[in-house]
């Protein structure tokens, strides 16, 4: 009788071991796959923004010609921006940033062109463009927030047990390096 008993109890002690792996396991699947899904989510929007500048930098060249070295720099870093390896989080940030930079130069040489200020075509693009932003913040934000489930379940007990044994590890968070580059360019034109 005593022998049922113990059996019974390993029993339920193994049942109960491997819920928790399971569940951990499951949790920690689940949110990886959050995490890569936030982080496509902003390479939707950034394409969207790369799709924008070219007819950004058309719109401006044609009333600001001679201002070659801003037209050039926001079409480099697009160029640089798209050529970031998939998976390179930080690149991405590095190049996100160097290309906000570039199209806030951009904005500021159309602000001394008023007839630029006034085409219709020019004030379409500034309105994609600021929605584009504000998506790109978004993105970011959901991205981290992501990262930061994550990154807490990988690491907290016991959930680190069944993270480490599975090969699950951190996630980088989305960073920009250069504090003036988290400050969205300036788009307004009235």
């Amino acid at each position: 009788m005593i022998g049922w008993i113990i059996l019974a109890a390993v029993v339920v002690i193994l049942i109960a071991l491997v819920g928790f792996f399971v569940g951990n396991y499951n949790k920690l699947v689940t949110l990886r796959n959050r995490f890569k899904n936030a982080f496509a989510q902003i390479d939707v929007q950034l394409k969207r923004r790369y799709d924008l500048i070219p007819n950004l930098v058309e719109t401006v060249k044609g009333y600001a010609s001679h201002e070659k070295e801003a037209l050039e720099r926001v079409t480099e870093m697009r160029a640089r921006a798209q050529n970031v390896p998939v998976g390179d989080i930080q690149g991405r940030a590095a190049a996100e940033g160097m290309l906000s930079q570039a199209l806030g130069r951009l904005l500021a040489v159309a602000e001394a062109y008023p007839d630029l200020k006034a085409s219709q075509n020019f004030a379409d693009l500034q309105r994609a463009l600021e929605t584009t932003e504000r998506e790109i913040q978004m993105a970011r934000r959901y991205y981290n927030g992501s990262v930061r489930e994550l990154n807490t379940k990988v690491e907290s007990f016991p959930s680190n047990l069944v993270a480490g044994q599975f090969g699950f590890a951190k996630a980088d968070y989305f960073e920009l390096e250069d504090p003036s580059d988290r400050q969205l360019p300036e788009v307004r034109f009235a």
